[in-house]
């Protein structure tokens, strides 16, 4: 089942896996507002990256409220999407949600430590469309915010006009450039790299050794090497990638059938 999305009634949920203080969700709730007057926030109280779809089930989950329509919520994205629609936006619930924007890229394996994307899936297994968005950088210093700032309310308002089926959400990562440099938005597939280099090992000053979880080495291989999302950030594209909910894996599930096993 599909469904399009009527953007002038629209009622807009707002998340991140940043932190309610995030520069990143402070630039999704103004391209939010300039579609739609009816906008809430509800994110984590902490910066949450890197938490995936975690939920919390042996603390409990408190709402902060943050101002008019915005709350912070004492968990991960999952928590915070969840809080919203089963109890915030219970009675009204949102036609859309828009997850970020997140402090650094989501390409390849990264979608399965996620927190914005999480939050997106979650949304998704409630039954509300959602859009995850991340903005790639090399310095902290300077992240290109303006490049969502200019694309996103156009790639909200075309997707809005696709069928969007309710088991599928979507992931735009916008490349590390200015935004006159934009080359295409492009519809890509999810690519792939060599995990490799992400320990960094350290001792601390009484002598005793301790690790970092970082990030990529700069030897990594990527693949497939044409169509991805990281093609598309090193040529100057917006990616999209539409990301499903169903994880099977359907050539292998036919070969355990044809294996006398279903």
């Amino acid at each position: 089942m599909a469904k399009l999305i009527d953007l002038t009634h629209a009622r807009i949920l707002v998340t991140n896996d940043d932190g309610i203080e995030a520069e990143g969700l402070r630039v999704l709730e103004a391209i939010a507002r300039s579609l739609s007057h009816d906008v809430w926030v509800v994110a984590p109280a902490t910066e949450q990256s890197g938490v995936s779809h975690s939920l919390s089930l042996h603390t409990p989950v408190r709402l902060l409220p943050s101002g008019d329509k915005r709350f912070a919520v004492t968990g991960s994205p999952t928590d915070a999407v969840l809080m919203a629609v089963s109890h915030l936006m219970k009675d009204t619930p949102p036609t859309l949600c828009l997850s970020g924007v997140n402090r650094g890229g989501n390409l390849a394996e990264d979608v399965t430590y996620s927190g914005t994307v999480a939050a997106a899936m979650e949304a998704t297994l409630l039954g509300i469309p959602a859009i995850a968005f991340s903005q790639t950088y090399r310095d902290a210093a300077d992240i290109k915010w303006q490049v969502a700032e200019r694309y996103a309310p156009e790639i909200i308002r075309k997707l809005a006009k696709v069928a969007w089926p309710t088991d599928v959400l979507y992931n735009v990562n916008f490349p590390n450039i200015e935004p006159d440099q934009v080359v295409a938005i492009t519809p890509t597939v999810q690519g792939r790299r060599d995990i490799v280099g992400r320990l960094h090992e350290r001792v601390d000053p009484r002598g005793r050794p301790y690790f970092w979880i970082g990030p990529l080495g700069h030897h990594t291989r990527e693949y497939p090497e044409t169509g991805t999302d990281i093609v598309a950030m090193r040529e100057h594209k917006i990616s999209i990638t539409p990301i499903g909910l169903d994880m099977t894996h359907y050539k292998t599930l036919a070969v355990l059938r044809e294996g006398g096993l279903g």
